[in-house]
Formats: structure tokens, sequence, C-alpha cells
């Protein structure tokens, strides 16, 4: 049920476009305006794979709170212009971004062609009315829509550091060799020379096969990390289920391809990568142990997502968020996404102290996984001596 109607209180001019905006609550409504939603996407410049209709309903559908679904939508005459896909955080009016950990880009969609205006209006539109009420965004890029918004803002706002994220030039592989130190680079040709001698063959899923391509994926994920230790939401039925219900819709509309890789007829590999304007994005792989014995793996999954980010003409490769080795070694270019934080009154640096809790929080979170495992090896090794 649409629960806000209002009609624009900006200046208009006689004659001029009528903007109006609403505010959307039934648990279905991104599935109602799947359509808009996604031809509004396709002329947002900014826009990425995670704020596709494919993307967002399916994760509504298996993490969403039942009822704290808000979609704001700013209609230009009877045309949706911006819109925003927020949830409810709380009892107390508190608004976020959906994905939760799963989603590298968190955004709005602004209309390219009105775009200024239609940030204005969205900003003016968040139902952000009483003095403790906040919209915290997570992993907004600097070049996002939704920074538009935050300059609109007319309350208090406050932004932060959020994920690191990693970025490569869609180049040819020879090209990107040449960000690699000479020995290393040497190595690296040594190596790409080793996969195209393999006889490794490369399948583009259909959409009807992404459902069994994606199974495929998560088992050689949890196959390749098990000593390492797999990500537990990685080996939950629900985020099987929404990664296979969204990346088919995905692939369907263009907005993400699934590699399958073979060698002797054997699936050795599988890797899925999200396409759009900005870049194209590696979002997660599965490979088979033994794999690594034979081939460069990383090599493997950059060359075929080169090709296929190049042919769409689409001048980025994004690794996302995480500094993996694998990824280092490319010598990618590093920028941090942001956390954006609007409140309209004085318990707005509140919400904006929270951000800072969990920035810290998820600081040390990090710091105990990535060194927790190297602390406990050098105890246990002082144990057995």
């Amino acid at each position: 049920m649409t629960t806000e109607l209002s009609v624009s209180s900006l200046p208009t001019q006689t004659g001029a476009p009528r903007w109006r905006a609403e505010v959307r609550r039934e648990d279905d409504a991104l599935d109602r305006i799947a359509a808009e939603w996604d031809e509004l996407a396709a002329r947002c410049g900014a826009a990425t794979s995670f704020q596709s209709a494919a993307w967002l309903a399916s994760w509504w559908r298996h993490y969403g709170r039942p009822g704290a679904l808000v979609l704001v939508l700013v209609y230009r005459d009877d045309r949706l212009a911006a819109a925003a896909a927020l949830q409810r955080r709380g009892p107390f009016g508190g608004l976020t971004n959906l994905g939760a950990g799963l989603v590298d880009f968190t955004d709005v969609l602004l209309d390219d062609s009105c775009a200024d205006r239609a940030a204005a209006e969205l900003a003016a539109a968040l139902p952000l009315t009483r003095p403790w009420h906040s919209l915290e965004l997570r992993e907004v890029r600097p070049e996002a829509a939704a920074q538009q918004v935050f300059r609109h803002w007319g309350g208090r706002r406050h932004r932060f550091a959020d994920s690191l994220c990693q970025y490569l030039p869609a180049v040819p592989m020879e090209e990107l060799l040449k960000r690699l130190p000479g020995k290393t680079a040497q190595r690296s040709r040594v190596k790409q020379r080793k996969i195209a001698e393999s006889g490794i063959e490369v399948r583009s899923a259909a959409p009807a096969e992404v459902p069994e391509a994606i199974e495929g994926l998560l088992r050689l994920h949890i196959e390749q990390w098990q000593d390492r230790g797999v990500t537990p939401e990685h080996r939950t039925a629900r985020f099987a289920a929404h990664l296979a219900e969204s990346t088919t819709g995905l692939v369907a509309t263009g907005r993400a391809a699934v590699h399958r890789f073979y060698l002797d007829d054997e699936l050795v590999a599988v890797n899925l990568l999200l396409l759009s304007p900005p870049f194209g994005g590696l979002y997660m792989y599965g490979a088979k142990p033994t794999l690594r014995e034979r081939l460069d793996i990383a090599g493997l999954l950059f060359g075929a997502a080169l090709d296929e980010v190049r042919a769409a003409e689409i001048p980025v490769l994004s690794l996302l968020r995480g500094q993996e080795p694998y990824k280092q070694r490319w010598r990618p270019d590093q920028l941090p996404n942001q956390r954006l934080v609007l409140g309209p009154g004085r318990l707005a640096p509140w919400a904006a102290g929270r951000a800072v809790r969990v920035v810290i929080r998820q600081a040390l979170v990090h710091q105990l996984r990535t060194r927790l495992p190297g602390v406990k090896k050098v105890l246990l090794a002082r144990m057995r001596s």
C-alpha cells in the first residue's frame, strides 16, 4: 500500500514538469514496480548490478524482515526519475540500505537527464521527519548517485570511510601485466602461456543454466576454502537461493555473466562476474583445490573477466571489497567506499556516533580474522616445542 503521497514543494514554473513523490511499504513493492525500476536503472549511469530489481527483490525475499521495506519513489510527470530501496532498522525510524554484508555497493537511482533536480526531490521525500530519525547508507562509491542526494540534504549529514575496494583498467592482459614488476610480470606471462596451452574451455551460462552453475560455484567455493574457513553465510540455503535467483535475472538482462571452466570435460572452476556501465565486478568464484597445482587460478579468472568486460565496452574491472593476496599481486588502484549518515535533528550525531562504533568494531573483527589464525599457529608451535 502506498502510505505517503506528496506533490513537490520545490519551486516550479508554469508548463514545467510536475514532480511528485511517494513512499511504498508493501513487502512485494519491488516486484510490482520491477519493470519501471530497471528502466530507471538503465537511465542511471552510476547504477551497478546491486541496484537492479533482480538483485534487490531477491535479497528482500530471502533476507528482508516483513513490514520493514521502504521504497522512496520520485516521478517526473508519470515517469520514475529517482528511487531508493531502504529498510527500517529498529523501532525508532532509522533507515538503512538493503543488502547487509552481501552488497559491495549501495546506491539510489537517478535519471541522468534530470539528475540534480531528481536528487533534490528524493532528498526532500526521504521519510526522516522526527529528530531521532536517521538514514545510514553503507558501501557508497565516491561516484555514486547517492552522493548527489547527500549534497541536497538540508539536515545533519556525516561521511565516513567504509570498505576498501580495488580496481584495474579493462585492458588486454598483456597491457595489464605491464603494471607488475619485471620478474613478476615475466612469471605471469609464463603462467598465461600455460593456461593457453592447457586446453581449458570457458563456457558462459545461459539464464536457464544459471541455477546449476551457481550450485557448482558454491560447491567448489566451499571445497576450496574448507581448510581456511568458509564465510558461514555462504553455506546457507538462503544464500544459495538468493544467489541463484538474483543471478538468473541479472544474466537474463545482461547485468552479469557466469563463466564455467572445464578441463578434460571436468568442471574445475566457476566465476560470477557482475556487469554495469561503471565497471565489471568479480563477485565470487569457486575452484577445485587441485587446480592450483596445474594453473594460475587468478590469471585464469582475470583473463576471462577482461575478455567479457572489454567486449561490453566497460572501462574498469573491479575486484570489489577485500585485500586478498591474489588481488594485491596485480597492483590494483585502491579507493574506499563511504558510509553516509543523514538525520534531520539534534540526534543525528548519535547516529553518526553509532556509525563510528560500527566501523571500529568491524576493524577489530577484520584484525581477528586475518591475524588470529597466525597467532594460533605460533601458539600451537610453541606448545609442541
